[in-house]
């Protein structure tokens, strides 16, 4: 997992706003909507790096009728958040 969080914050473009986003999903559950407002990125962007956290199992989803898939950090990710804030903390001093 380390390798994969490493990759998906330090190693590929876009790992700047990922990191925002799996903090806002640290906080709470939100769909694409929300994620964009709350992070002021296109729907486009968070929807992009979604699939990417998603296909990485990073994140899972929820289909809610109502108002859209709402999107959770997965079980694995929330045991490896403090490894995550680590990275980003690393990612953010070079």
């Amino acid at each position: 997992m380390r390798r994969v969080i490493w990759y998906l914050i330090a190693g590929s473009r876009g790992g700047k706003n990922r990191a925002r986003i799996i903090k806002k999903l640290n906080e709470r559950p939100y769909n694409v909507n929300q994620l964009s407002e709350e992070l002021d990125l296109d729907y486009k962007t968070v929807e992009h790096h979604i699939k990417v956290l998603e296909s990485h199992k990073i994140i899972v989803k929820s289909s809610g009728k109502k108002y859209g898939a709402l999107f959770f950090l997965s079980d694995d990710m929330e045991e490896k958040y403090p490894l995550f804030l680590e990275i980003v903390k690393k990612v953010e001093k070079k």
